[in-house]
């Protein structure tokens, strides 16, 4: 089936994107699942989208490697993931990601909602704007904070050994670390390291859409002496055990999410393209523009 056209979502019901792995599907309580084809300017995004409701909240999961995890990291789709959520009337996003720790007090199965990112990836596309429309919108604050408050607590509240706050270093991948890396990462302050995160918070920002990262740590990198190398039969056996818990987390969430209304963030991301998009209007690339239909559909039908 081909979703029709971009939904319209209510300001005032929660529709949930959330972005991860296929487990995360499975949960109990799902209302009227439906696997929906999405079509986007920017290309396939990585697989269908599950649309489903639990009570009021609106859900829509899209498996970011695929079903069957058939999709290395630099190979995602990120601009076709994020339009075609947009495009499903998410109004926000939140991404579960398999992570390494860069410190010791992050062990394998702790949950980090970190609210900061270093991108150090270099082969991915990573703005919806260019030629024929050049925007630049402030990702100084990347993560929304009322989202990440609101699943942390909802980790807390599943029994998640959770931490607040920390910075996300995005490697390109597929490879792990070098231990010279590793400890690079660490002298900087960065506190998990994944291949996914980034450039999906930088693009869901210019699409307007409050973003969260719940960060499920698998292992230490390479620079813990007394563990061994990340290989990936450890990542997967830590996988399972947090997949559970965030499946938990999740459905914790949604059931916060009943009695509350949607309003717009507290960081205003819902209208954050009125200051940043710098193209007069009459020298915009009417192609360009077409293909910016969803990310930006607020701000072009009133400008």
């Amino acid at each position: 089936m081909t979703h029709p056209s971009k939904e319209q979502s209510n300001n005032q019901q929660w529709t949930l994107g959330i972005l991860g792995g296929s487990g995360l599907y499975d949960l109990d309580g799902l209302e009227n699942p439906e696997w929906v084809s999405v079509s986007t300017p920017w290309g396939d995004p990585s697989d269908d989208i599950l649309f489903a409701e639990i009570g009021n909240v609106r859900l829509r999961f899209l498996p970011r490697h695929g079903r069957g995890h058939a999709i290395a990291p630099s190979d995602v789709n990120y601009r076709a993931n994020i339009d075609a959520l947009k495009r499903s009337g998410c109004t926000d996003i939140l991404s579960i990601s398999a992570v390494g720790s860069l410190q010791e007090q992050y062990p394998p199965g702790d949950f980090v909602f970190v609210d900061q990112f270093i991108d150090r990836t270099f082969a991915r596309e990573k703005s919806f704007f260019g030629k024929g429309c050049v925007a630049h919108v402030s990702v100084a604050e990347p993560i929304c904070s009322r989202l990440s408050g609101l699943i942390a607590d909802a980790a807390e509240s599943a029994g998640a050994n959770t931490h607040r706050g920390g910075t996300y270093l995005a490697m390109e991948g597929p490879q792990f670390s070098t231990k010279a890396e590793s400890h690079v990462y660490r002298q900087w302050g960065c506190d998990v390291i994944g291949m996914t995160n980034m450039p999906e918070a930088k693009l869901a920002r210019e699409a307007e859409l409050p973003y969260a990262t719940m960060a499920m740590v698998t292992d230490y990198d390479c620079w813990h002496e007394g563990h061994g190398n990340v290989d990936v039969a450890s990542v997967i056996a830590v996988m399972q055990k947090n997949s559970a818990m965030a499946q938990k987390a999740v459905l914790q969430l949604v059931e916060t999410l009943q009695d509350m209304p949607r309003t717009g963030s507290p960081q205003g991301i819902e209208t954050n393209l009125d200051v940043a998009i710098i193209t007069a209007p009459d020298a915009r690339e009417p192609k360009r523009m077409a293909m910016l239909d969803a990310v930006a559909g607020r701000y072009l039908g009133k400008s």
